[in-house]
């Protein structure tokens, strides 16, 4: 709801920029103590962490590219002030972060699944302040809605993102806080995680339960979103669903998949190591 913090000089200081700055150190600092918890040095997950931040941000980048078309068709909005404001897509980000934290734990020898654990802690922590940048923007708005609960962003949003604040009668317009949802949604992730990390049964566990229960989080708040997203390969306009939905399901299904395979594993591991009881003569 306030874009802008305060000027220095002729230069703003987005209300964006600065929550999206705090949720990245605080992710990072989450992921770090929880990662020593496990035996990782802490020193090495914050070298990692700062690599999974560019992996995260070219990745958001990228998957940018890919869902809008006004950025595939004209090659100059890459470099327009716009494109590099833009916090990207966060799916691209979280893949990007994965692909560059994998490469970076081979690199230094480190465990992945306990890297995962703890980096998957973090996460969610980081979205609901990012969130709250989205909020204060105007980006990432909803749907109309009668609601007692539905927002209506001052002329200041709609400048900055183009968030409608009026519909065609000249009637302000209030809108599903899909923002705030997400960032509510993240908080109640984040407590359940850590008190999952204490009770693990297996590594991993954490890691593909945050990556479940964030895919079925985004799959249901995308039905409330209704700022443009646009398209990978016509699919959105095939399926009825957005971008993110399908990412939402591929990568949920995927994390059920592999949480019952470690599960199953971590069990046969448990078994193989109790000590057999020798029959009585």
């Amino acid at each position: 709801m306030f874009p802008e913090l305060f000027r220095i000089g002729n230069f703003p200081i987005n209300t964006y920029g600065v929550l999206l700055a705090l949720a990245l150190l605080c992710g990072i600092y989450i992921a770090a103590r929880v990662g020593q918890r496990d035996g990782v040095p802490r020193e090495r997950m914050y070298d990692l962490c700062l690599w999974m931040v560019l992996g995260a941000i070219a990745g958001s980048k990228i998957l940018l590219l890919l869902t809008e078309p006004d950025y595939r068709s004209n090659i100059m909005h890459l470099f327009s002030l716009d494109f590099l404001r833009s916090g990207g897509v966060f799916y691209g980000g979280l893949l990007g972060a994965i692909l560059v934290g994998y490469i970076g734990v081979r690199r230094y020898g480190l465990p992945w699944w306990k890297v995962a654990d703890a980096g998957a802690c973090g996460i969610p922590l980081g979205q609901a302040i990012g969130r709250l940048g989205c909020f204060s923007a105007g980006c990432c708005w909803g749907k109309p809605t009668n609601g007692w609960f539905g927002v209506h962003f001052p002329d200041a949003g709609h400048d900055v993102t183009g968030v409608p604040n009026y519909d065609v009668y000249g009637a302000p317009l209030h809108l599903h806080p899909t923002q705030l949802y997400e960032s509510a949604a993240a908080v109640v992730i984040f407590f359940f995680l850590l008190w999952l990390h204490k009770r693990k049964r297996f590594s991993g566990q954490v890691f593909l339960a945050y990556a479940m229960l964030y895919s079925l989080t985004r799959f249901t708040i995308e039905f409330y979103r209704d700022d443009p997203r646009g398209d990978i390969a016509g699919l959105t306009t095939l399926t009825g669903l957005s971008s993110s939905q399908m990412i939402s399901l591929i990568l949920g299904i995927a994390a059920v998949i592999l949480y019952f395979i470690r599960k199953r594993r971590a069990h046969l591991q448990e078994i193989a190591k109790t000590p057999s009881v020798p029959e009585s003569v």
